[in-house]
């Protein structure tokens, strides 16, 4: 058995459970949110992503494997996809950059707390440089793990543990 606390709330989910699902959504959301948001920098795009990645979650949740990583690691993972495919569909059609938004307050959820964000960044900051760097490029600017490798020009292997091992700190130091 996993000590993962949402490993069973996706389990019923992958069973059809909606009220599993609605507590998993209320576990997860912010978190969710907030990734989508780092990456797309606009609510309304952030909040599209965020629906697509819940629809998938929902249809998905029977292919998630215990020795891949956390459940939360796995929504992540399927939330930071679909906001990429919303920026490659924005800039195949070559809209308006993402950078001209209001993403500081977002209107989803609740922000993080000034604690919160105090925390993460001191748990951020405790990091081995390499780890900080790769779950930088990662999670806030959207890379895949293969453009993680060119851009440091470092093995595959190598990037994914210095982001699993980032990612173990991560979540040690924010007790989650």
């Amino acid at each position: 058995m996993t000590q993962d606390p949402m490993f069973n709330l996706l389990s019923a989910t992958a069973q059809g459970d909606k009220a599993a699902f609605a507590k998993l959504y209320q576990a997860s959301s912010k978190q969710l949110y907030a990734v989508s948001l780092r990456m797309l920098k606009r609510k309304e795009l952030a909040e599209e992503a965020l629906q697509e990645a819940y629809v998938r979650i929902w249809h998905n949740a029977s292919q998630y494997r215990v020795g891949k990583g956390t459940v939360l690691t796995w929504m992540i993972s399927i939330a930071r996809y679909r906001a990429l495919d919303i920026i490659r569909y924005h800039a195949v059609r070559k809209e308006e950059d993402f950078e001209d938004n209001d993403a500081a307050s977002p209107s989803f959820g609740e922000p993080m707390t000034e604690t919160q964000q105090g925390l993460l960044e001191k748990c951020m900051r405790a990091l081995d440089v390499q780890q900080r760097q790769a779950i930088h490029l990662a999670y806030f600017n959207g890379m895949s793990h293969q453009e993680v490798t060119s851009h440091l020009d470092l093995p595959l292997g190598t990037i994914k543990s210095w982001i699993r091992r980032g990612l173990q700190s991560l979540q040690r130091c924010l007790k989650l």
